[in-house]
């Protein structure tokens, strides 16, 4: 009696294993990336470059850099202002890295506005 339904040979059909082998390799390539840009640093200035701030590509602070001339103990707001602005603009650019990375791995899938199938 023959079998009903499944596929022939019990196996997947070609283009689903190489769909998932297509797949799996993308992972893995993903994991590097995201890897490698862990390991990377972002670095932001503001006030003309009198704050500097650097993060890393895990958006972890490594580096604050203070100019003496925007140290004024008359007028600590402005100081939080530019660490502020300096430590949320290296962020942006650690995020952005992070979307180039995933827009080039994603680029050929079609996956921006539905299924491509």
């Amino acid at each position: 009696m023959a079998k009903r339904g499944g596929f022939p040979g019990g196996g997947m059909p070609g283009n689903m294993a190489n769909l998932m082998k297509q797949a799996q390799r993308m992972q893995r390539q993903m994991e590097e990336n995201q890897k490698e840009l862990e390991t990377k640093e972002f670095t932001a200035k503001s006030g003309g470059g009198a704050v500097e701030v650097t993060v890393t590509g895990k958006k972890e602070v490594t580096k604050v850099k203070l100019s003496q001339e925007v140290v004024d103990p008359e007028d600590v707001e402005m100081l939080e202002d530019l660490v502020t602005a300096a430590v949320n603009e290296a962020l942006r650019l650690a995020d952005e890295a992070n979307t180039e990375m995933m827009g080039k791995m994603t680029g050929g899938l079609g996956l921006g506005g539905g299924m491509p199938f």
